[in-house]
């Protein structure tokens, strides 16, 4: 009996050591499992966060683009209003000496006549448009840089100076005549102007010949800062 006593409580140690050895390492088999589980998240949501880091730090870059090009923008429009202005101001003053002058330039309004009147006295009427042109030569090369001059089949030639700032001496033409119906024609003009349609129409409606000149003058100055 005490024989079995002692072969029983050896068994019992036995499996206690047993029981013991196999509880442990199923301990140490899951904090391993837990510890990898933990270290594969830590690097799932360290690769994401840097990977959401970057597309941050590519978008704060992209903002910055944006930034500089919406100031480039800022100044190229600011020098663009600045160059406007002073066109304006320069139109302003071409306007305001065109106004000062209308008076002096509607003397020309004598030079052409209808067709039927310089049939019947041509030759008087080619000494008068001399005698005018001779006096308001002088006017008009003094105060808009403007020249006359008479060329062949009765015309009345323009040249223009003073219109281009980068070179005032470069000359500005219009050609006029008188065609066979008896109206005001244009027969050229260098550099070409879109409105001269426009303007001959003007012209030949209120026989206004002074405002026709002043007009002419107007468009070669906006032609030339284009």
């Amino acid at each position: 009996a005490e024989d079995e006593v002692t072969l029983f409580e050896r068994d019992m140690k036995e499996f206690w050591i047993q029981f013991k050895i196999s509880y442990g390492t199923e301990q140490i088999n899951q904090t391993s499992a837990l510890r990898d589980l933990c270290k594969e998240t830590l690097e799932a949501l360290s690769e994401k966060w840097s990977k959401k880091l970057k597309e941050e730090d590519l978008m704060i870059d992209k903002i910055h683009e944006y930034n500089n090009e919406i100031l480039q923008q800022s100044k190229y429009v600011a020098e663009k209003e600045e160059q406007l202005t002073e066109i304006k101001s320069k139109l302003n003053q071409e306007q305001e000496q065109q106004k000062n002058l209308t008076d002096s330039i509607q003397e020309l309004q004598e030079e052409l006549m209808k067709k039927m009147e310089i049939k019947s006295s041509k030759n008087k009427a080619a000494k008068e448009k001399v005698e005018q042109v001779s006096k308001i030569k002088t006017l008009f090369k003094e105060h808009l840089a403007l020249e006359m001059r008479r060329i062949p089949d009765e015309q009345l030639q323009f040249i223009f100076r003073h219109i281009d700032h980068k070179d005032p001496d470069k000359p500005y033409v219009c050609t006029l005549s008188i065609n066979e119906q008896g109206d005001y024609e244009v027969t050229s003009c260098t550099p070409p102007l879109d409105c001269i349609a426009e303007l001959q129409l003007k012209l030949r409606e209120t026989n206004n010949f002074s405002a026709f000149v002043a007009n002419i003058r107007k468009a070669f100055t906006a032609l030339s800062y284009k």
